[in-house]
């Protein structure tokens, strides 16, 4: 659904402005955010919510910019950002690991899912979905972590992260490490913000207290913190440009990531910290490209302010 509604946009856009359609299609990139929005959705979302998300995500957070290139925030993030605030309530129903389903019940079908999502028949799925490990974590009720551990379904069998996610997140790290290893991407940002997330998780660990904010591994193995880090954070168009900026970049991605967790309003924050960072990343770039020959780079803040000096003083 993701992929024919970014193509549809993305042809009726280019065609509007009178581009060649079949060259701006061959470029894959409309594709490419539809997989991230697919990827970031919960499978039984409704076919309207993926509609909505990705035509946004197209139409103004791409090419309301410019298009390929132009744009300043990650298109895909935009989608799912938007479709967060918009739908809370689709957007936050995740269906459970079938491991910790009750005797009895099992996940619904390829037939049944098509039925849910194009909303065919009126089948509740109340019974096999239920709020993610990091949503149920932070909404504990003063547990401790350990009690936490014991009481919440996802843990049963999923001792990290929760059952299913441990495995979806180690997942994407082995395919960023794949694309690592083809020199798709560098290892800057991924590196920075994984190390810095961690860090921030270390730090603010108490042992396991009702103040807790979780261990390094949920907050590593959950959510869409694998997907970020190998699959967001390293746009080559939103993100800083040069290795030093990326490290920064990616640094700041991850202690932004533990801050909405912690005190922010939601839980899996890695879109949020995103768009925000993107917001920095022409500031980061300014101070951390490398300085062209014959140019001085000191100063570079005070420039312009005293090149508008000066122009004043030739009038006056």
């Amino acid at each position: 659904i993701a992929s024919v509604t970014a193509l549809v946009c993305e042809a009726s856009i280019v065609a509007l402005r009178k581009r060649p359609v079949w060259f701006y299609l061959h470029d894959c990139s409309a594709l490419v955010t539809a997989v991230l929005i697919g990827l970031a959705l919960p499978p039984l979302v409704p076919w309207w919510v993926v509609v909505v998300g990705t035509a946004f995500a197209i139409i103004i957070a791409k090419h309301l910019y410019g298009g390929m290139g132009y744009n300043p925030f990650n298109p895909a993030m935009v989608g799912y950002v938007v479709l967060l605030i918009s739908f809370p309530i689709e957007m936050t129903t995740w269906p459970v690991a079938q491991s910790i389903l009750p005797e009895g019940k099992v996940l619904p079908g390829l037939g049944e899912s098509l039925q849910i999502v194009f909303q065919f028949s009126g089948t509740a799925i109340d019974g096999y979905t239920a709020a993610t490990p990091l949503d149920s974590f932070k909404h504990s009720s003063g547990l401790l972590v350990e009690q936490f551990y014991d009481q919440n379904v996802w843990f049963v069998n999923g001792r990290w992260a929760g059952a299913g996610w441990e495995w979806v997140n180690l997942g994407f790290f082995a395919g960023g490490c794949f694309l690592l290893y083809q020199r798709v991407f560098t290892w800057h940002a991924p590196v920075a913000m994984l190390t810095t997330l961690t860090i921030m998780a270390w730090l603010n660990y108490d042992g396991g207290s009702s103040g807790s904010h979780g261990p390094a591994t949920l907050h590593l193995l959950s959510g869409a913190t694998m997907l970020g880090a190998f699959f967001i954070v390293t746009d080559p168009v939103t993100s800083a440009v040069s290795n030093r900026g990326r490290l920064i970049y990616g640094a700041l991605t991850g202690i932004l990531i533990f801050v909405i967790r912690a005190w922010g309003n939601y839980p899996d924050a890695v879109a949020f910290a995103v768009l925000l960072m993107n917001f920095a990343a022409p500031f980061i770039d300014y101070y951390t490209l490398p300085r062209t020959y014959g140019h001085d780079k000191r100063n570079r803040g005070t420039a312009t302010l005293d090149a508008s000096k000066q122009d004043t003083a030739k009038k006056d």
